[in-house]
């Protein structure tokens, strides 16, 4: 075991947060939010994505290279805020440490349990998420008798990158993916996806005042708070800091990444992998 893994922590230590590419900042922005006062570094595998459409092995092999780079840096939590790494690598980042850890899609699974009205709950994510199935594991982990029906939405990522976040052709694919799901009755709606919380304004106009949104970035966020919290690892006084890390195109990954933090950002560092 590396030795700083049996260091206790302490409340000035950094939280971790990782994705594929820049979906995940939609957890950071909720995390300063929320936590105003505590560090993070961030680490999005630009020259590897998109993970939705790779196999399992491949998925988790590149996760365990991403926790680990913010492990070395002393985290004291580890939060992955991609969809695809939770549904199929959570238990490998787990074992890497004692290092406290928290995912977007048990989060989101919390949140809709808690947000249905009748037990029809809606999923939506990439193509690897959904077959997957994770989230109905998730969801009926939390209660049995819930139904569930899943869609795959692998054109909404290019078109968020894109910066379509309004736009009709954008709300014709949405329209056309949620079709299937809203036939069913559902009630409650996962986004699981973290680019999906930048189209939930048009999303919820597809899917109408009858269907909750569940943002599962605003819920580990929420989740984060209450685990530091009880840890006693919360940081509430001082500057915090801000680091971004990448793989590749680290301009573009600004360029994009500002739509995502709601706010400008430097200082993004590329690791040559």
């Amino acid at each position: 075991m590396a030795l700083w893994l049996v260091r206790a922590m302490d409340s000035s230590q950094p939280i971790g947060v990782f994705d594929s590419g820049v979906g995940g900042l939609t957890v950071v922005r909720a995390l300063i939010e929320r936590l105003p006062g505590e560090s993070i570094l961030y680490f999005g595998d630009t020259a590897r994505v998109p993970y939705g459409v790779k196999s399992v092995a491949t998925v988790t092999s590149y996760a365990v290279q991403m926790a680990q780079f913010l492990l070395d840096r002393r985290v004291k939590l580890l939060i992955i805020a991609c969809n695809t790494i939770a549904a199929v690598a959570a238990q490998a980042i787990a074992a890497l440490s004692d290092t406290p850890v928290l995912d977007v899609i048990a989060a989101g699974a919390s949140a809709a349990v808690r947000a249905t009205r009748g037990g029809r709950i809606g999923v939506i994510g990439t193509l690897t998420t959904i077959n997957s199935g994770a989230y109905e594991q998730a969801l009926r982990r939390e209660r049995e008798d819930l139904f569930v029906s899943s869609q795959a939405c692998p054109l909404l990522v290019p078109l968020v990158e894109e910066g379509w976040l309004t736009h009709e052709v954008t709300r014709q694919v949405a329209a056309e993916y949620l079709a299937p799901v809203l036939a069913q009755g559902i009630d409650t709606l996962i986004l699981g996806c973290t680019h999906y919380p930048l189209l939930q304004p048009l999303i919820g106009c597809v899917a109408g005042p009858g269907v909750a949104l569940v943002d599962s970035a605003e819920t580990v966020a929420r989740q984060a708070l209450r685990l530091l919290a009880d840890r006693g690892l919360g940081c509430a006084g001082g500057k915090p800091r801000y680091e971004f890390y990448v793989t590749d195109v680290p301009l573009r990954f600004r360029a994009i990444g500002e739509q995502f933090l709601g706010r400008p950002f430097d200082h993004v560092q590329v690791v040559p992998w």
